[in-house]
């Protein structure tokens, strides 16, 4: 009993002293003597009694609730359209993530009021084979594709955006680099496709500095009413942060000259250009009913595990990217649920009102963007397919643990085993170390591959294994084609 009953308990006393003890007696025992009522204690609160479970998870008799819950917000009535930015090479640790240099302070600013993922990966380690995940929801080792480095993909594949332009909404892309040409079949259903002006191609690095020009592309796209009277789909890639790292004369001279402060310039300098994109943006008509999704493509090694760049491995300083969703009618919020792109082609479609895709291996993010519990996804599935230049890597993760895969077959010819938790870095090989472990995590992914109907690329090229390139470009020549979802 608090002290504030009991006062009132001690004034009744009072007043009653000079009726009959008989009384007096009646009113304390239904008085003082029992504890409050919900239903005469305001606002309900946690400090209310639980209820009881009986032993066999039968729900004991209904109870009041204990807390009150906020409304889940809601999505928007009519669907929206997307500007989807993806940032080439750009790491997790971004300034909203605690990494200390203040390199991309138009982007922090997004993600004070937008929903952010905190542990979210690329399904592969290079180009080619995360932005066709995003645009099929599908892993690369099951679309028909060539065998060499810079892929190609062949038109049996089902891209959002020809779904997308059927419904009549309009799509657009706008891009940095050659690889992006009309050669590799990623334009497929969209209705515009714009490369930036002046661009040279080298296939070992990237000398062009684009992200002033794909700034311009975006806002001229944009500023046509024909393109946004009504739904539309506009994906861009900046390419600046892309090795070969440039100083730009915009970054502090006190952020020095090596590697990585280098790159750190370049994501200072694409920051800039997309602040002055979305400080325009913001006053068109077409905002209010756009979602902004912020990814990458790939992270960045600086030395970890002794490598540089990307590609070749699945490392999680390659894979995991920011990933920020700024939607009409989301609430900030950050989930540390674990997803990767496999997911976004779902979410993407969802935003916009279209069914998913037979064909989605993923599932949409879209309830807990509006604040529904972002429930366990796992186990996570990577893999980097085999092409010319990288050999075949995968990776399942679960709880604590990743297991990661080279070469073929359920257990290839090198895996590797780590512990997460307290071993983000993943500097640890546990494979030998914890052979129980190993073979529970063996479980996890030879039952998660056999799910993934993996088709051998086309095109006749020299694989990385010194095997040639001879499978599929269509469905009637894959002997897989039946067990295609």
């Amino acid at each position: 009993m608090d002290w504030r009953f009991r006062s009132v308990c001690v004034t009744w006393g009072l007043v009653f002293r000079h009726l009959p003890h008989v009384v007096l007696l009646l009113a304390l025992a239904a008085g003082c003597s029992t504890k409050r009522s919900d239903a005469g204690a305001g606002p309900a609160t946690s400090q209310s009694s639980p209820s009881t479970t009986p032993s066999d998870g039968a729900p004991a008799s209904p109870a009041a609730p204990t807390t009150a819950t906020a409304p889940t917000p809601k999505r928007p009535a009519e669907p929206l359209s997307v500007l989807l930015l993806t940032i080439d090479a750009m790491r997790a640790d971004m300034p909203w993530q605690g990494y200390p240099r203040p390199i991309a302070p138009n982007l922090t600013r997004l993600a004070e009021r937008g929903v952010v993922y905190e542990d979210f990966r690329s399904i592969a380690s290079y180009t080619a084979q995360s932005v066709s995940a995003m645009l099929t929801g599908r892993y690369a080792s099951t679309l028909y594709r060539s065998g060499v480095f810079f892929t190609g993909f062949y038109d049996a594949n089902v891209f959002i955006t020809e779904t997308m332009r059927e419904r009549g909404i309009r799509t657009g892309g706008v891009h940095s680099h050659r690889y992006f040409d009309r050669g590799k079949n990623l334009n497929q259903g969209f209705d515009t496709w714009e490369l930036v002006d002046g661009l040279s191609f080298d296939s070992d690095t990237d000398h062009n500095v684009t992200a002033d020009k794909s700034t311009a592309k975006l806002k001229r796209i944009l500023s046509d009413p024909a393109f946004t009277k009504g739904q539309f789909f506009l994906w861009a890639h900046f390419g600046d942060p892309h090795d070969q790292y440039v100083r730009h004369d915009m970054c502090p001279a006190e952020w020095g000259k090596k590697n990585r402060d280098r790159y750190d310039c370049e994501i200072f300098f694409v920051d800039h250009h997309i602040g002055e994109l979305l400080d325009w943006a913001g006053k068109e008509p077409w905002w209010r009913r756009t979602a902004l999704v912020i990814s990458s493509d790939h992270g960045e090694a600086f030395g970890e595990h002794g490598m540089f760049k990307h590609a070749f491995r699945l490392y999680d300083v390659l894979l995991k990217v920011p990933t920020i969703f700024v939607v009409p009618g989301a609430e900030p919020r950050r989930i540390t649920a674990r997803r990767t792109h496999i997911d976004l082609a779902p979410t993407l479609v969802d935003l916009m009102g279209l069914e998913p895709l037979p064909s989605f291996q993923g599932r949409t993010m879209v309830p807990e963007i509006f604040g529904a519990e972002a429930e366990s996804r796992e186990p996570i599935v990577l893999e980097l397919a085999e092409d010319s230049h990288n050999p075949h890597y995968r990776s399942v993760i679960q709880g604590d643990h990743k297991l990661i895969v080279e070469g073929e077959g359920e257990k290839g010819w090198g895996r590797e085993l780590y512990d997460l938790r307290t071993d983000p870095g993943e500097l640890t090989d546990l494979a030998e170390k914890d052979p129980e472990t190993l073979a529970r995590m063996q479980t996890v992914f030879s039952e998660s591959f056999a799910k993934i109907p993996s088709i051998s690329p086309a095109g006749g090229a020299k694989l990385r294994s010194g095997r040639i390139a001879r499978g599929p470009m269509r469905p009637e020549q894959d002997p897989n084609s039946a067990r295609k979802p």
